[in-house]
């Protein structure tokens, strides 16, 4: 995906689309603080448990109980910020993906781990809106442009 198309695709669904959240509104704007997360460096590993709390993200593609493919993933910060050890995460995960019936170490072992980096910008609205008129000032257009008034 392109980048650029991806965030703005990525951004308006996070503020507008998000199921577990109510849609984002003007007002909420001046205290928003958006990040971003560049997700790289894709590694294949063999075992659930080979990956290091704190370092890596990981994905996990599993078959649910009812014999569909599922997958879920976590950023590299989720499982420390939770305090999380290696299996903690992994039944997290699993249940994040939808599966519901009880885990077991065996079934553990049946998780298709994939492991990777990621590199996390985060930009306040403030620093947004001075990043823009900068870089208005820059390209001679002599004047501060307002900032937006619909999500683009």
């Amino acid at each position: 995906m392109n980048l650029h198309s991806g965030l703005r695709e990525y951004t308006l669904t996070s503020a507008l689309k998000d199921s577990r959240f109510p849609p984002m509104t003007r007002e909420e704007l001046p205290r928003l603080f958006c990040s971003v997360s560049l997700l790289t460096n894709f590694e294949d590993v063999g075992d659930y448990l080979d990956w290091e709390v704190g370092v890596h993200g990981i994905r996990i593609e599993f078959i649910s109980e009812k014999g569909s493919k599922r997958t879920a993933t976590y950023l590299p910060e989720v499982a420390k910020e939770q305090g999380w050890d290696h299996v903690q995460t992994i039944d997290s995960l699993l249940r994040k993906g939808g599966y519901k019936a009880p885990i077991t170490n065996d079934f553990r072992k049946t998780i298709k781990l994939t492991r990777y980096h990621s590199e996390k910008m985060t930009m306040s609205y403030a620093e947004y809106i001075a990043h823009r008129q900068h870089h208005h000032y820059q390209n001679g257009m002599g004047h501060p442009i307002p900032p937006y008034n619909h999500y683009s």
